[in-house]
């Protein structure tokens, strides 16, 4: 079973800074040399010699493959690093900065959650390649991309669109080709940052052309607070291994599952006949197949990210902003997210796809509803559809949400799984005004 994906209010612990915690960051950031959030993206830019015109990016393309000769050939042969080699800062002005406030409003006057997953992407990225910085050379022969969103806890603290954000993250363990980064999040409440998020993301390093893995530096730790950091990414790891060979895709249900199946079946049976078709729903209950909502973009190249491909942070807004719509319109009220965990980047989306969103309700508990986002590409020469994503979100109501029931096996699958990422909470949400959270 997964780690808790909540932990409410508890970001003050497991991270690292200099002498404080590396993610916990200065008391006063502005005296500090930190990215603004605009810089991040063209940090990227420049580290991998991207164009921001589209009608140049195969020569800019062609132009990474001179860096193979950069490219290690065994992780023996890169320089350790610390975390705080890779320690970043970024600020998002809200509220010195009011331009920038619309970007991210909603018409309740709160942040766009959707807008922060773009940033945290962009950040991660950042992240790694001040791990795996090559003084000798002006641009990174790595492509680094988002592998997996491990999962991203919400605390208690209010998101106001009119009071400065800031980020800050490292690097917390690193394999032979893989990083595991981590990420907070903080806002400014009178003359304090206070935590608002905690966020674990996994990437991978290619080479120049995007086309095979790359190792990457070592990370040694310093401190026993950082040895206790780098040993959790390998649990991590391990859990993410065990978690993937219990998937429902691979093993059958546990027996403890299969009753629960069983039972909301004999609840559908209608008393009337004596028959297993004869299927009626109990009260304040829904068909699983009546919670989905769908959704269809064109990959436009505007939404491109540094290696020309659609950005990461763009395919987790648009699944999260649907998954939204559908927990506000199967639960008749405004959700709040509290959890995010095991976003999968399977497979790349090109620009020019067309990108399919399916999003349903898999599971609910009391105001609680777990949506299920599966993500999908056609390309405009053949209808074939390759998966490339699923998003996983739990959302909490103002009010207790109906039941949703499966009618098919494959729903009933769902559902399981759906159960499995809820059950992954370590503690109840106490709904709260001050901690809503909007698409």
């Amino acid at each position: 079973m997964r780690r808790a994906a909540l932990r409410l209010c508890a970001l003050s612990k497991g991270l690292l800074t200099p002498g404080r915690g590396l993610t916990q960051g200065p008391p006063n950031p502005s005296k500090q040399g930190i990215f603004h959030i605009h810089e991040v993206r063209d940090k990227l830019r420049e580290i991998v010699g991207a164009s921001t015109n589209w009608r140049d990016h195969v020569k800019a393309m062609e132009e990474r493959k001179l860096l193979h000769s950069f490219l290690a050939e065994s992780q023996k042969g890169l320089p350790l690093r610390r975390m705080k080699d890779s320690y970043v800062e970024v600020l998002l002005p809200l509220g010195s900065e009011p331009e920038l406030r619309e970007k991210y409003l909603t018409v309740q006057n709160t942040v766009r959650f959707g807008r922060i997953l773009e940033d945290l992407d962009s950040l991660g990225v950042l992240i790694c390649y001040m791990h795996t910085k090559i003084h000798s050379a002006k641009m990174s022969p790595l492509s680094i991309v988002t592998a997996l969103v491990d999962k991203i806890d919400m605390c208690r603290k209010s998101l106001s669109p009119e009071q400065d954000i800031k980020f800050s993250g490292h690097v917390s363990w690193v394999g032979k080709t893989s990083m595991e980064v981590k990420m907070r999040m903080f806002q400014l409440h009178g003359d304090e940052f206070f935590p608002v998020l905690d966020a674990t993301f996994v990437m991978v390093a290619r080479d120049c052309e995007n086309k095979g893995p790359a190792f990457v530096n070592p990370l040694i730790p310093e401190s026993p607070e950082e040895e206790e950091l780098f040993r959790q990414g390998e649990l991590n790891k391990g859990r993410r291994i065990a978690f993937s060979s219990t998937s429902l895709l691979k093993m059958a249900p546990s027996a403890e599952e299969r009753n629960t199946i069983h039972e909301m079946f004999l609840n559908t049976l209608d008393p009337k006949t004596i028959s297993f078709r004869s299927r009626v729903l109990p009260s304040n209950a829904v068909w699983m197949e009546n919670s989905k909502l769908k959704s269809l973009e064109i990959c436009h190249p505007q939404e491109r990210n540094i290696f020309n491909r659609i950005f990461g942070g763009f395919l987790m807004r648009k699944a999260y902003e649907l998954a939204w719509a559908t927990a506000c319109s199967f639960g008749g009220s405004r959700p709040f997210v509290v959890a995010v965990d095991d976003i999968m980047f399977q497979k790349p989306v090109e620009v020019g796809s067309l990108l399919f969103l399916s999003s349903q309700v898999c599971f609910t508990q009391n105001n609680y509803i777990q949506v299920r986002v599966h993500s999908e590409v056609a390309s405009l020469q053949n209808k074939e559809h390759t998966t490339t994503n699923v998003f996983h979100f739990t959302f909490m109501s103002e009010k207790e949400v109906p039941l949703v029931f499966p009618r098919t096996y494959g729903e009933s699958m769902l559902y399981l799984d759906g159960q499995r990422h809820f059950n992954s909470m370590s503690a109840p949400v106490t709904l709260k005004k001050d901690c809503l959270v909007e698409p």
